[in-house]
């Protein structure tokens, strides 16, 4: 299990990777690795607004659907429109190609409340306990 120093984490198992006001949004490798094989994504629509702690997509995996708990708030940019013909490209490479998507930050203090990768490879450890 990887987890890049580059990266915000929130509790709910996603990650940001962060460029200006710019956040690009995934879930975790610890996440996909929870879910099994993943068959298909809810995508958001580009220009919706998400707000942070709360819901803006879903995964279907053959174990399970599972919510994806948006990290910050702000407007979506970009959806990566890949996932919708190959979503298992989130259980290959959940930091790189597997990205959800990207949003234009409305509050980029929001990122204070995330954890490094050294407290989330904690919190994982913890919650696989």
């Amino acid at each position: 299990m990887t987890f890049p120093e580059d990266l915000k984490y929130h509790k709910e198992h996603t990650w940001v990777r962060v460029s200006g006001k710019k956040a690009i949004i995934g879930i975790t490798d610890y996440a996909q690795d929870q879910l099994g094989d993943i068959v298909y994504i809810d995508l958001p629509d580009v220009d919706s607004e998400i707000e942070k702690d709360a819901e803006f997509s879903e995964i279907e995996s053959t174990k399970a659907t599972s919510s994806v708990i948006a990290p910050v708030s702000g407007t979506i940019i970009e959806v990566n429109e890949e996932l919708d013909e190959s979503p298992e490209i989130i259980n290959e490479e959940p930091y790189g190609k597997g990205w959800i998507a990207i949003v234009e930050m409305s509050d980029p203090s929001e990122l204070d409340d995330l954890m490094d990768a050294s407290d989330y490879q904690s919190y994982v450890e913890e919650e696989a306990k």
